[in-house]
């Protein structure tokens, strides 16, 4: 079992790094899983988004 893990500032960034890298999967490889994370904070008065997510394939 593997994971490959994903963090971009953008939602549409990190859809395309996990459909890039998904497309890549070999056909015996198979997800088990996707987790998918959203955390906020505040810099100054800007708030800042990080979008996170974890494939766990075999």
């Amino acid at each position: 079992m593997k994971v490959k893990l994903f963090d971009e500032a953008h939602e549409k960034d990190l859809e395309e790094a996990m459909n890039d890298f998904l497309e890549e999967l070999d056909e015996d490889q198979e997800v088990i899983d996707i987790k998918y994370s959203v955390s906020t904070s505040v810099f100054s008065e800007e708030q800042i988004y990080c979008f996170s997510a974890m494939i766990i394939y075999q």
